[in-house]
C-alpha cells in the first residue's frame, strides 16, 4: 500500500488567533515542580495539539520564554494559555475560584487506573517532578489520583510521555460525551 504524506499547507492547521477563539477542552494541566524545561515545552506542544484550556506552572517549574521550553514547544507557548504560581496556596485559591476538580497523576495506595476515571467537571490534572512525583500536599488535596498501568521493570514514565497519554485519554473521553 502506498500513501502520500501530506504537506504542511494541506493539514488545515489553525493560526494562533484562530486557536485562541476555538473552544477548548475543560482541562487545566498543572506541572508541580517539574525541573526540565524540555519537558515543559513538550507539555505545551501536547496541550496545543489536544486544545487544552490552560497550563499552570507551579513552584520551580521553568516558565517561557526559557530557551529549552521554546525549543521543544515549537510555538505552543504562544497558543496555550498559562499561569505561574510560586506558592501552592495561590494555586489552590485559583483552583477553587475556577471550580477545578484536582486530579493527581501518581501511584498511591488508592489510585485508580485512568480508564476508570469519569469526568464530571473542569479538571486540573497534576503531573509531578521527575524524581519525586506529585507532592504529597497536592495528593492530599486531590479528589482523585490516577495512575497509568505499566507492565515492565520500570514503574514510571517521563513526565512529557505520561502527560501525552493522560491528556489523550481525557480528551477522548470528553470528545465522546
Amino acid at each position: 500500500m502506498s500513501d502520500e504524506k501530506l504537506k504542511l499547507e494541506q493539514l488545515g492547521r489553525l493560526s494562533v488567533e484562530e486557536f485562541a477563539e476555538k473552544e477548548k477542552f475543560p482541562i487545566t494541566v498543572v506541572l508541580d515542580n517539574v525541573r526540565s524545561a524540555a519537558n515543559v515545552g513538550s507539555v505545551f506542544r501536547t496541550s496545543d495539539a489536544f486544545a487544552i484550556k490552560e497550563i499552570i506552572l507551579l513552584g520551580i517549574t521553568p516558565c517561557p520564554p526559557h530557551r529549552e521550553i521554546l525549543k521543544s514547544a515549537i510555538g505552543a507557548t504562544e497558543s496555550v494559555a498559562w499561569k505561574h504560581f510560586s506558592e501552592y496556596q495561590d494555586f489552590y485559591a485559583y483552583a477553587e475560584q475556577q471550580n477545578l476538580m484536582m486530579v493527581a497523576v501518581e501511584q498511591t495506595k488508592n489510585s485508580i487506573e485512568i480508564d476508570e476515571m469519569k469526568i464530571t467537571q473542569n479538571v486540573a490534572v497534576v503531573f509531578g517532578n521527575e524524581v519525586d512525583g506529585v507532592s504529597q500536599e497536592i495528593i492530599d488535596k486531590s479528589s482523585l489520583v490516577l495512575e497509568l498501568p505499566q507492565y515492565g521493570t520500570k514503574h514510571s514514565l517521563n513526565i512529557s510521555v505520561c502527560a501525552g497519554i493522560v491528556l489523550w485519554e481525557l480528551v477522548r473521553k470528553l470528545h465522546s460525551i
